[in-house]
């Protein structure tokens, strides 16, 4: 896999978490069963890719930016979603996650 083609599967495996942790939420505490099979087949891909992009990327770098990727999506979809509310504090903290990948990215390994 090229380094590309590891960053692209990255970004993927973090979408993944974000619709993994949405379906988390639908399959409530998994006593719905569409919902909670759903959420185990996304876990199931997220892992799977997070793992294949780790034979590429470092390691350290590669677990920040998937879970940063999940904790901003998944703070943007509870907002679209559920109604979440988006407080001037939590956009910082989104910010600064943001922030965060960005330097991740881009600084050498």
């Amino acid at each position: 896999m090229t380094q590309s083609a590891a960053w692209f599967w990255l970004v993927v495996a973090g979408l993944c978490d974000v619709a993994w942790a949405i379906a988390m939420k639908y399959a409530q505490g998994y006593t719905r069963p569409g919902w909670s099979l759903v959420s185990l087949v996304l876990l199931g891909i997220f892992v799977y890719l997070l793992g294949r992009t780790l034979d590429v990327l470092p390691v350290g770098t590669a677990y920040a930016v998937w879970t940063g990727i999940g904790a901003v999506g998944t703070v943007v979809m509870g907002v679209w979603l559920f109604g979440e509310t988006l407080h001037p504090l939590r956009l910082a903290g989104v910010a600064l996650v943001i922030a965060g990948i960005a330097a991740l990215k881009w600084a050498p390994a």
